[in-house]
């Protein structure tokens, strides 16, 4: 009798343990119950989302006005897709076409986050050649598809805009037409908009075809653009602060870095020299934006390296460091360094009060002369709304479109 009472006992004394440790740990578990249930419905993070965007622009001789259009839109272009809350990183190429015969049947530029680089070669377009009305449609949306370095991410809005006033050319020997590489571009989650420059109805039911089959959006409008231009009293103070932002940029590296930044900086000077002053303060507003970010620094640009704690000082070789800090002490340099970043945080700060003022003023501006539907910038921010939305990007109403 004794043995079963103290079996009794401990038995009792382990359920009463056991008992104790369950209540005790009952938050534990049910948290990592929570936790595992969670999981099961994946959801999209609030960082890590990516826009890669390539416009397929007709650049013949009937297309100066909309090529001078996108010269001084590109930039509202990317404060529009930059202006999702999840602040998404922005990759822009370009693929300009023309047409067998002409100087070139096309010229592809790649994605990449530096959109001052890919703007100056924007910018030296000009618009010639073509006259027998087909073009090269089929080529440009061939190079546009496979000679893009598309990502497989998928947080990734794909999408690309085919901008033009003709028809493709369906009478060429040894060329992909266009419904073969739509299906290539379904594949790649590529979404491909067609918007028709003038209002040419020869040109309409292919570009319709290829909007429906690129899974997009067709859009019509002016030969002019139809884009929103509306001067602000903020635009030449925020040319200014952007001017005084990039001031603030210091770079280090080797000797081939430092011919990259170069080419970098040499885009930048060339932007400064030849863009209005309204599509300077639209790049001053994207440039201070999260999304901006990369454009404006470029590669090893050593405050934001620095302050950032992803590089040390000390780790940086004395020859490569920016001419005015090589024969500086450390401490010196230091403050050199923190003095600038602070002045960058403030420059920010004063561009995105201003670039506020500025939409507002737009705004208002557009509304009291009843809207502006049926411009371009309308119709791609609609058509960048609606599609983000498949990969998580959420847009609000007050974003920035012109």
């Amino acid at each position: 009798m004794k043995t079963l009472s103290f079996n009794a006992k401990i038995i009792a004394l382990a359920l009463l343990v056991a008992t104790a440790t369950g209540i005790a740990l009952f938050p534990a578990i049910k948290q990592a119950q929570a936790t595992q249930n969670t999981a099961v419905t994946p959801v999209l993070p609030e960082t890590g989302h990516r826009i890669e965007v390539v416009f397929i622009l007709d650049t013949t001789s009937s297309m100066s006005g909309l090529i001078q259009a996108a010269k001084e839109k590109i930039w509202s272009i990317a404060s529009t897709m930059a202006s999702a809350q999840q602040n998404p990183d922005i990759r822009m190429g370009l693929v300009a076409f023309r047409d067998r015969g002409d100087a070139y049947i096309t010229r592809v530029y790649d994605l990449s986050d530096d959109l001052d680089s890919m703007y100056a070669n924007l910018m030296d377009f000009r618009a010639q050649g073509g006259g027998d009305g087909p073009e090269s449609v089929n080529q440009a949306l061939y190079d546009a598809i496979h000679r893009i370095s598309w990502s497989n991410d998928g947080n990734v809005y794909r999408v690309a805009f085919l901008v033009g006033d003709a028809p493709p050319h369906m009478d060429y020997a040894n060329d992909v037409k266009y419904p073969e590489t739509l299906a290539a571009a379904a594949r790649k989650g590529i979404v491909v908009n067609a918007i028709q420059s003038g209002q040419h109805e020869y040109t309409r039911p292919a570009w319709q075809q290829i909007a429906a089959l690129g899974n997009g959006e067709y859009f019509q409008v002016e030969d002019s653009g139809n884009t929103v231009a509306v001067a602000t009293p903020f635009d030449e103070k925020l040319s200014k602060l952007a001017a005084e932002l990039e001031d603030t940029r210091l770079y280090y590296g080797d000797a081939p870095t430092r011919e990259a930044q170069k080419r970098k900086l040499d885009a930048s000077a060339k932007l400064r020299e030849e863009l209005s002053i309204e599509a300077l303060a639209r790049r001053s507003a994207y440039n201070a934006t999260a999304s901006g970010e990369k454009n404006f620094l470029g590669e090893s640009e050593l405050v934001e390296a620095i302050t950032s704690g992803r590089v040390e000082l000390d780790e940086i070789e004395a020859e490569e460091l920016p001419a005015t800090l090589q024969s500086m002490a450390p401490a010196e340099a230091m403050t050199v360094i923190e003095e600038q970043a602070q002045r960058r945080d403030e420059l920010k700060q004063e561009i995105k009060k201003l670039s506020e003022s500025r939409n507002r003023f737009i705004r208002q501006k557009v509304e009291a002369e009843g809207g502006a539907d049926d411009s371009l910038d309308e119709k791609i921010y609609r058509a960048v709304k609606d599609q983000a939305a498949s990969v998580g990007l959420t847009y609000d109403g007050d974003s920035a479109k012109y």
